[in-house]
């Protein structure tokens, strides 16, 4: 390889790191936010389910070492140490090999992962009660689902018939977060009431709400943004590829005097 080539290498290696030191602060960033969320699905998530914490860890372990690679690449690169490029290199292939195997275990387990998802929420909502507090933020993350996807339930408004507190007002109540009248949003809180209950009572199918289930507004979610979710995906492969490739055809090509070469001071 050409000097000149080496050194178009060496600094297009650098500048590639300088980019995977940024998506390290950006995946750090992201399992802090899923660890601090209280507003969105990914609270109902965090709170009910401890793997999600644990990925949140993971997120940002994988983050900062991500970072630590970056560090280490551009300085592999500017100043030709080869060592630290092999290094670079091998940090590089594992994490590649993680993401591969975590998106299989993710393909084949999807219908565990969706059945406990499921029991998160169904439980979730049986114990729905606006005068506990230690519920608050959960219930205030689910209210903010239900209207932002316009849902009710898991899969439907049935599942509020099973909640204890509706149960005793004889379902004349529904939830107010699944309405499909803008006053009842508009106005809040947890329950609403029915104007005009059958003889004091009443079921799901009598309530002004949603009828579409959050599951399936979730999956269709999950439909609508595959594109841009494989597209990222795909894209961060790429880059750790390009980066795998640019660090071993400049390790290989430093001079082997250059191999204990140090920065200089």
């Amino acid at each position: 390889m050409g000097s000149g080539c080496l050194k178009v290498t060496k600094y297009f290696l650098f500048l590639f790191n300088l980019l995977f030191l940024i998506l390290g602060a950006v995946i750090l960033g992201f399992g802090i936010w899923i660890l601090a969320d209280k507003t969105s699905f990914i609270a109902v998530l965090q709170m009910s389910s401890p793997s999600l914490k644990t990925g949140a860890y993971i997120l940002i372990g994988v983050g900062a070492l991500t970072m630590l690679m970056g560090f280490l690449g551009c300085l592999g690169a500017v100043n030709e140490i080869r060592c630290l490029l092999g290094l670079y290199f091998t940090c590089l292939m594992i994490i590649l090999l993680a993401q591969i195997a975590a998106a299989l275990v993710i393909y084949f387990q999807k219908e565990t992962l969706k059945g406990e998802l499921s029991d998160i929420v169904v439980e979730l909502i049986e114990d729905y009660d606006p005068a506990d507090e230690n519920q608050r933020n959960l219930r205030d993350a689910w209210d903010y689902v239900q209207t932002q996807i316009a849902c009710c339930g898991w899969t439907g408004a049935k599942e509020w018939e099973n909640n204890e507190i509706l149960k005793n007002k004889s379902n004349t109540e529904y939830p107010c977060s699944c309405s499909n009248r803008s006053k009842d949003l508009v106005e809040g809180g947890a329950f609403c009431s029915l104007e005009d209950p059958v003889n004091g009572t009443a079921t799901s199918a009598d309530w002004p709400v949603h009828e579409q289930g959050c599951m399936d507004g979730v999956e269709q979610w999950l439909k609508d943004n595959l594109g841009i979710i494989l597209g990222v995906c795909t894209g961060v492969a790429v880059i750790e590829l390009l980066g795998m490739i640019l660090s071993i055809s400049l390790c290989k090509n430093i001079h082997s005097e250059d191999y204990t070469k140090v920065p200089k001071s």
